[in-house]
Order: structure tokens, then C-alpha cells, then sequence
């Protein structure tokens, strides 16, 4: 069974940085793309990152693009996001994902396996 599990939120000030991880059980070491998702409170989810398998290659979302980096340690199984010069607005439920398809990653329905969430807040 794939299984997900986030760590690394808290409580941080506005222009700080924090680092999120998500380990990953050993099925999405071959052939699943990653992502990480974030739903702030009272709102949508929405998409934040994602990182293909083949080769590495990643896309963000605009409103974190410049300040977020998402990355993939393969021997550990884990997938990173490192986040700075946060900002009030990104204070969410930060999620990871996993999914064995290739088109519209992007979007939250392409994904199959989901992580339960670690909190990111930001103060001002």
C-alpha cells in the first residue's frame, strides 16, 4: 500500500523558511511523480509543486515559484519542499501526493495517494 506521511510544519514568522518532508513507503520509489498540495483555511485546495520521476524535472505554481523548491531524495524515499520568504498567505495544510499518471499535474484529481497534512503557519 502506498503510504504518505508529512513532517516539518509549524509556526514560523513572515520572511522566514521552513523545510517539509514527506516520507514515501517503497511503491512510489519506481515510476510515480510527486507533488505537493496546500489548502489554506476556509479555502480550496490548490496546487503548489510537482516533481516528475524520470527526471527530476519540476513546476510551481506562480504564487510560490522564486521561493519555493520542491526536491526528491531517492535512496530515503522522501520527498522535500523547501519553503522561503514565507508570507502570511501561505499558511495552510501542507499535503503530499503521489500518482503513477503523466498529464495535468497540476490538478488534485490526477492524484491517487495522499498524505494527512502537517501545518504551516505564518505570522505577520
Amino acid at each position: 500500500q502506498v503510504q504518505l506521511v508529512e513532517s516539518g510544519g509549524g509556526l514560523v514568522q513572515a520572511g522566514g523558511s521552513l523545510r517539509l518532508s514527506c516520507a514515501a513507503s517503497e511503491e512510489t520509489r519506481n515510476y510515480y511523480n510527486m507533488a505537493w498540495f496546500r489548502q489554506p483555511p476556509g479555502k480550496e485546495r490548490e496546487f503548489v509543486g510537482f516533481i516528475a520521476w524520470n527526471d527530476g524535472g519540476t513546476s510551481y505554481a506562480d504564487s510560490v515559484k522564486d521561493r519555493f523548491t520542491i526536491s526528491r531524495d531517492k535512496p530515503k524515499n522522501t520527498l522535500y519542499l523547501q519553503m522561503n520568504n514565507l508570507k502570511p498567505e501561505d499558511t495552510a495544510l501542507y499535503y503530499c501526493a503521489a500518482t503513477i499518471k503523466w498529464t495535468d499535474l497540476n490538478t488534485a484529481r490526477q492524484y491517487d495517494y495522499w498524505g494527512q497534512g502537517t501545518q504551516v503557519t505564518v505570522s505577520s
